[in-house]
């Protein structure tokens, strides 16, 4: 059984040797870890999981209204390939105006509206936090301030007959990293531990978040964080709700590892790319757990 690790944000960061290094650590070996101390308040974080239960019991026509920016960013029905997984996607979750207008096509009351559009707030101050905090454990002083970021509002209709089966198959997340609520009711979520090469569940602790390394953030980094393979499994017979907020690329959407990660020792591994024609490799060649990036080896 590996551990993941849970990171304390308010003791990382410059002032935080020791909790930097364990950021690092588990960003370099795992490319999965929580955090706490997040300031996301536990009323807030239940408040959106009622506004997304009541948007996902909206009829098959209006969810549908949550149409793509980007292929693949707006309302997933189940399909032949994940037929117990449906999500809501908002792009970009870092715009007040694309978050009202997310709201506003699905009708959604004031109440959850308030609830959406706070928690994307919050959560955007945490995940460039996150990223802001990693970057500076690898000697970096960077802002992700301006870095698209897509809201993937999941669920899982599980039934009895699914238990044991896999819920969303194996796979990378394509952007940078992924803050990410879970459902502490329902687990599921697994990871798979580098060292072992086997895959290990990823325990609930309420009002944590979990964070994953995605291609994006591998490739940035120069191959120095990984980016973790993770599934979900179904555990129980009942509705799994998670929320995601994955920051994607840098706004110019051009993906190239920083000069200062580049050296001698660490020769440039990937060429630079672009964030959406990365997106296209992935759908069009099916490799969604971070096969693809072989093919941008410089």
């Amino acid at each position: 059984m590996v551990e993941i690790p849970a990171i304390d944000l308010r003791l990382a960061g410059a002032a935080g040797a020791e909790e930097t290094a364990r950021l690092r650590d588990a960003c370099v070996r795992l490319g999965c870890f929580r955090v706490t101390g997040h300031g996301v308040p536990p009323a807030l974080q239940a408040d959106m999981k009622d506004a997304v239960r009541a948007l996902f019991d909206l009829p098959d026509d209006a969810k549908r209204r949550n149409a793509d920016v980007l292929h693949g960013s707006g309302y997933m029905a189940p399909s032949a390939t994940n037929p117990l997984y449906e999500a809501f996607g908002l792009y970009d979750a870092a715009c007040p105006a694309d978050v009202d207008a997310f709201c506003s096509c699905l009708d959604a009351p004031p109440h959850a509206r308030e609830a959406i559009r706070s928690y994307a707030e919050k959560t955007h101050e945490l995940t460039v936090d996150v990223a802001a905090k990693l970057a500076s454990s690898l000697g970096l002083d960077c802002s992700f301030q301006d870095w698209p970021c897509q809201f993937r509002i999941n669920r899982y209709n599980y039934t009895p007959d699914a238990v044991g089966k896999t819920g969303v198959q194996i796979h990378t997340d394509s952007g940078f990293l992924t803050v990410l609520q879970e459902d502490e009711c329902v687990g599921g979520l697994e990871v798979l531990d580098p060292a072992a090469g086997e895959f290990v569940p990823v325990d609930s602790l309420p009002g944590s978040f979990v964070v994953n390394i995605g291609d994006v953030g591998q490739a940035w980094s120069n191959g120095r964080l990984h980016n973790v393979k993770h599934r979900v499994q179904c555990v129980a017979a009942v509705p799994r709700i998670s929320i995601a907020m994955f920051l994607l690329a840098p706004k110019d959407d051009t993906v190239s590892a920083p000069e200062e990660l580049v050296d001698a020792e660490h020769p440039r591994r990937f060429r630079e790319f672009k964030y959406d024609d990365y997106r296209r490799l992935r759908l069009s060649t099916g490799e969604r757990a971070g096969e693809a990036l072989a093919r941008l080896a410089a």
